[in-house]
């Protein structure tokens, strides 16, 4: 096997949570007083990075905790209306099944993750790190890898966003870009990554 620890993000990776995102995303801007966006201009904003973004609409990163806690109040309201990437059901079993063992990172909130996956996807994951500061994946990348008894070299950190990537890059394990999240694939490209993923069921094969 290429690797034998596979670490997901959440959000954009494993669930489709862009469109319920869009639908809030200026409720929250009108709350915490920071610049609402165009969202005519979506595919624009795919090509920014996190820094990038809060610059562009004015949110300062003390702000980010409290728009944070926010927005999964009002996703725990709708938690039904985020579902899984088509094909995520399949493609936790198929890792599982060869043996590679799953973990995830997310500043997604523990309860939330578990409503959208399910007991069954749920039970497949050895290792929840959830509720991560927006910039604080690689402390976590570190502990998945130290509970796991994993060596960096056999693992590999699946996400959707630049900051993802980086946070891999910062604990020197692989990143594989998925290309239907938050992030154009052809920006996540441009960063390099070792893995780029354009179907879910590509994940298992190239992983396995």
């Amino acid at each position: 096997m290429k690797y034998d620890l596979a670490i997901f993000d959440f959000d954009g990776t494993l669930a489709d949570s862009l469109p319920f995102f869009v639908s809030v995303v200026n409720t929250l801007a009108q709350k915490h007083d920071f610049q609402p966006i165009d969202l005519r201009e979506i595919e624009k904003f795919r090509a920014y990075d996190a820094m990038k973004m809060l610059h562009h609409v004015g949110l300062p990163l003390w702000k980010m905790p409290l728009v944070g806690r926010s927005y999964q109040a009002l996703m725990a309201k709708s938690v039904a209306s985020v579902p899984l990437f088509p094909g995520v059901d399949e493609l936790l079993r198929g890792l599982a099944t060869n043996g590679i063992t799953i973990a995830l990172v997310t500043s997604n909130s523990d309860s939330i993750v578990r409503q959208v996956l399910g007991e069954e996807n749920t039970a497949l994951i050895a290792h929840f790190h959830c509720g991560v500061s927006m910039f604080g994946k690689r402390h976590k990348l570190h502990e998945v890898l130290r509970k796991a008894h994993c060596h960096r070299s056999r693992a590999i950190y699946i996400g959707d966003e630049a900051r993802d990537l980086e946070a891999a890059r910062s604990e020197h394990i692989a990143f594989g870009a998925v290309s239907w999240g938050f992030n154009s694939v052809e920006s996540l490209m441009a960063l390099s990554p070792q893995e780029v993923f354009t179907r879910v069921e590509d994940i298992v094969a190239r992983l396995a």
